[in-house]
């Protein structure tokens, strides 16, 4: 393994930019993210590139991604939507779909011979692609380490086997890979640079307040929407005078609290209309944020988020939070088996301990939501303590300049694979 720390990357941006791809035909970059994060992050990556390149040889990516990539100026081959899919069985349900897809990506590569490929997440997904890859002799560079120091180990071997260069967010991942022939970079994480920081509302009120902005981040698939915002609904509108569920005084507001949903731009909104309206809050019209959700979330006083990347915008944020996840109970029961994790939510296993309340599964429900809400909520020195935690995250996540990073090292690989090319021509 190749550990290239993030100050010697930033010093080689001159050198970068002063030898930049033989001019020529373009070249043809296959990149594939499958869910709203990764198509956020590539998306970034993909701008810093042609940033980077400058007036040297054109590049021009065709693959996998959502609306961010296509604004960024991807060749889309498919959609993100069609495979985010969480869970084992509810992938099962879709894949069908998730194979003509993977066959669409392999046709696409046939036809265009990429001299490079970046995956971005997505593992279950990417890594049999990278296999495809490899044997077709593509040099892969993985943006986003799966997470193998969670669960399922024992695939760094094979990563090892099939990526040239991986690309990981967070420190301690580097020691994950050691020991295997396969270089690995800490870019650092992009959204340090992404989530500004905003003064928190908390900053602002020196008490409790009587009438608090509740936020719910319900997730970014319609799949996950769909079963975690339901109960958040439910624990939002238990939280009105005297009706905080769980029977403690600390789980009951005086006056109902403003509900702030923030909508991921890749949830349906049919879906959450319907949602809402099935809920006790019909007719209450919550504000619904599509625009300025770091605003928005800085501005309210708790968040219910589900687990995922959203946690670390809450986190950077200082906004406190509860995180929530459900899948099905078979999904479930078989990640309770394979997980070795302390913790759930990337902000308490980035801080090392529990700075924030985990609901998971079966803890979920709306009356528990409500509870730990309700109860945090009427207590500034438990809220003002996870302030406190949550101020460490964002120099834990790394020095600014991530995507900046991500591109000079695929720019490396791509003009590596040139110069192999052209030593095979002669």
């Amino acid at each position: 393994m190749v550990d290239v720390p993030v100050p010697a990357l930033a010093a080689g941006a001159d050198s970068l930019r002063a030898s930049p791809l033989i001019k020529g035909s373009p070249a043809a970059v296959l990149i594939s993210a499958g869910e709203a994060s990764g198509d956020h992050h590539a998306a970034r990556m993909m701008e810093a590139v042609r940033r980077l390149a400058g007036d040297g040889r054109p590049i021009r990516f065709f693959g996998l991604g959502g609306d961010a990539m296509a604004a960024a100026g991807l060749d889309p081959i498919a959609h993100c939507d069609e495979v985010a899919v969480v869970g084992i069985v509810e992938v099962l349900r879709e894949l069908p779909r998730i194979r003509q897809v993977f066959r669409r990506l392999l046709e696409a590569v046939e036809k265009r011979r990429p001299e490079l490929a970046v995956l971005v997440d997505f593992p279950d997904f990417n890594l049999r692609l990278a296999r495809r890859l490899h044997r077709r002799g593509v040099p892969v560079v993985y943006y986003v380490s799966p997470q193998v120091w969670a669960w399922r180990r024992r695939r760094v071997g094979t990563i090892a086997r099939l990526v040239k260069r991986m690309l990981v967010l967070f420190p301690f991942e580097v020691e994950v890979y050691r020991g295997h022939e396969l270089e690995v970079e800490h870019v650092g994480h992009p959204l340090v640079d992404e989530v500004p920081e905003l003064e928190s509302i908390w900053e602002r009120e020196s008490d409790l307040p009587v009438s608090p902005t509740l936020a719910l981040l319900p997730g970014s698939r319609n799949s996950e929407v769909r079963r975690i915002l339901p109960p958040m609904l439910r624990a939002a509108a238990s939280l009105a005078a005297g009706g905080g569920q769980g029977g403690t005084k600390a789980g009951s507001l005086r006056d109902p609290p403003a509900i702030r949903l923030i909508l991921a731009p890749t949830v349906d909104r049919n879906v959450i209309d319907r949602l809402i309206a099935a809920s006790p809050l019909a007719g209450r019209d919550p504000e619904v944020v599509l625009s300025d959700r770091f605003a928005a979330v800085a501005g309210s006083h708790l968040a219910l988020c589900a687990s995922g990347t959203a946690t670390l915008e809450v986190g950077l944020l200082g906004t406190p939070m509860v995180v929530v996840y459900r899948v099905s109970p078979l999904t479930g029961l078989i990640g309770r088996w394979l997980v070795d994790l302390p913790f759930v939510s990337l902000v308490n296993l980035i801080l090392g301990r529990r700075v924030v309340p985990e609901l998971l599964q079966g803890e979920a429900r709306a009356a528990r939501m409500g509870a730990t809400a309700g109860k945090l909520l009427s207590s500034r020195s438990r809220i003002d303590s996870m302030r406190t935690a949550l101020a460490g995250l964002r120099p834990a996540l790394g020095a600014s300049g991530a995507s900046e990073r991500a591109a000079r090292s695929l720019l490396r690989e791509l003009r590596l694979a040139e110069r192999c090319r052209e030593g095979d021509r002669r």
